[in-house]
């Protein structure tokens, strides 16, 4: 989860890019400019190496719960369900802090992207539901495949 969120910081607060914002409302993405200056000299790098960082915790949190799996003997449903619970308890969190709190609740884009402000409320909260299903409906077979590749790998 604090992966994600070095993620979301990275994209949204250092590389200011207009392409990483395409899962934002589309009211908000009109407001948001193509490109956007370095904040302070470097933030751009720091934010693709933010971004670099973020991306190894989040495979290698997928990797340690195989591996700490293989060295329980864990059945293809312990691991099923470790990387179902992993996946859903990460959507929760995209769906309760990303979307509810950062996006609705607090002025977090506002802060980087002063045209939002005033736009971010609960009115968008829901607007990417779709997304969110297909996300969790693919858990199942990603998790599935995860838990018989760490199966015989055990």
């Amino acid at each position: 989860m604090a992966a994600l969120f070095l993620m979301l910081y990275a994209g949204v607060g250092l590389i200011q890019d207009k392409k990483y914002f395409t899962s934002a409302p589309q009211e908000l993405q009109d407001l948001i400019p193509e490109h956007k200056p370095e904040r302070f000299p470097g933030a751009h790098l720091m934010g693709w190496i933010l971004m670099m960082i973020s991306l190894a915790l989040l495979v290698g949190c997928i990797l340690y719960a195989g591996w700490d799996g293989i060295r329980d003997n864990f059945t293809f449903q312990r691991f099923f369900l470790r990387y179902l619970a992993m996946f859903l308890l990460l959507k929760a969190f995209d769906i309760l802090f990303f979307d509810l709190f950062l996006l609705c609740s607090s002025n977090f884009y506002g802060h980087f992207y002063p045209q939002v402000r005033g736009r971010t409320d609960m009115h968008l909260f829901g607007f990417n539901a779709k997304s969110h299903i297909i996300h969790i409906i693919v858990s199942v077979p990603i998790s599935m495949a995860l838990a018989g590749i760490f199966v015989l790998l055990g």
